[in-house]
């Protein structure tokens, strides 16, 4: 995946070939935040102005701004597989969490 970051939150880009720009979409979050640029370098001054836009604004109406993940994750599986995940770590030597945190960091960064 073609990516950006600032401040935390990070961007999804494509390039539009018919209208030669570069698109920007801030992902993990449920608002729409959207910018583009001719260049990488206007890319990312407009996912800078983006961003910083976007907490002004929720700065101005009180409002807390949309995070990107927050690294919890409540998982609701099987029992079998639970089970069979804390086999899995403790054969591991690990926590469930760090287990967890390992299969899927790798299972992400496979699909990348």
């Amino acid at each position: 995946m073609n990516s950006m970051s600032y401040k935390g939150y990070t961007a999804h880009i494509e390039y539009d070939e018919r209208d030669t720009v570069f698109i920007g979409r801030i992902i993990g979050i449920r608002g729409i935040i959207s910018f583009h640029g001719e260049t990488v370098a206007d890319l990312q001054a407009a996912l800078y102005q983006a961003i910083n836009d976007y907490l002004s604004d929720c700065a101005e109406r009180g409002i807390q701004p949309e995070k990107p993940a927050s690294g919890e994750l409540l998982l609701q599986v099987p029992p079998d597989v639970h089970n069979r995940a804390l086999i899995a770590a403790k054969r591991a030597g690990k926590s469930m969490n760090q287990w967890a945190s390992e299969v899927l960091s790798h299972a992400v960064h496979a699909g990348e």
